[in-house]
């Protein structure tokens, strides 16, 4: 049966949840036959998510589909991109398309990664395993930790200490604290009741390929936060990435997590580009 023009472009701009039925139901060359409904175009998975209350934005990544990467600084300039707009105005630039972004680990106050930070299987800082330096704020939260994805392919959420050990170099890798599962438990330093509340961001592994980011759209504590990846997403290991300044940013969704009046520049920031 013969679809018109009009029909396809509504396809493509129809509700989420709807689009990814359709996408499921009718012939992938007749979808990508539409203008605008190109795989550029087509968004990631995200979404938002309640829990106990809270609303959160959830965006799940295969590592086989999309190209994960970090970014600090811009390779021509060597200045720091510094915000999630200087990165997608670079990509632009450079004939990509920003689909997702959100800022990486913990920096000290010279805006640099307060641990280790690998780019492109480039060490830019290493592993930092000092103990309860006040200065290092939620990063001294033990047991803190490292967020890597492999040459091969396959990302992993482990403790600090356990990256160590593995000795594995990573292709790219933040590092940052505290830990918010380790093996499926919740980090003991957590207090249920805990009357510091902050926009927060995070990320686990499910499975070898598939990473999950979540930040909150609204101010929670750690032990919630923590919870929300055990009991709602299902993940063993969880780091946090960082509080009050957080944003996570989807292409044709915008920007979800701390009001802008509270954003500072970020030291390094998760992305994925469409490929070029």
């Amino acid at each position: 049966m013969h679809r018109s023009p009009s029909l396809q472009l509504r396809i493509c701009h129809a509700p989420r949840l709807l689009r990814r039925l359709l996408l499921a139901l009718l012939p992938l060359a007749l979808l990508l036959s539409a203008p605008g409904c190109t795989p550029a175009a087509q968004a990631l998975d995200s979404g938002e998510l309640a829990f106990e209350g809270q609303n959160y934005r959830i965006v799940h990544l295969d590592l086989k589909r999309e190209q994960l990467g970090l970014h600090w600084r811009d390779p021509q300039s060597g200045q720091p991109f510094g915000s999630i707009e200087t990165l997608r105005q670079w990509g632009a630039a450079h004939g990509q398309r920003l689909l997702f972004a959100t800022n990486a680990g913990i920096y000290d106050h010279k805006f640099a990664p307060l641990g280790l930070y690998v780019e492109n299987g480039k060490t830019v800082v290493p592993l930092n395993l000092a103990h309860g330096n006040p200065a290092s704020g939620n990063f001294s939260l033990l047991p803190n930790g490292v967020f890597a994805i492999y040459p091969d392919g396959h990302a992993a959420v482990r403790t600090s200490a356990a990256f160590k050990a593995e000795g594995k170099p990573a292709q790219w890798a933040t590092q940052s604290g505290p830990m918010l599962l380790i093996d499926g438990k919740l980090n003991e330093q957590f207090v249920d009741d805990s009357s510091s509340l902050k926009w927060r961001s995070g990320v686990c592994v499910k499975t070898s390929h598939e990473v999950v980011f979540a930040v909150s759209e609204a101010p929670v504590n750690f032990h919630t936060f923590g919870r929300l990846f055990r009991d709602r997403l299902g993940c063993r290991d969880a780091l946090y990435l960082d509080g009050s300044i957080s944003q996570l940013y989807v292409d044709g969704e915008g920007y979800t997590g701390a009001p802008a009046f509270m954003v500072k520049p970020y030291a390094g920031i998760f992305a994925v580009f469409t490929k070029p």
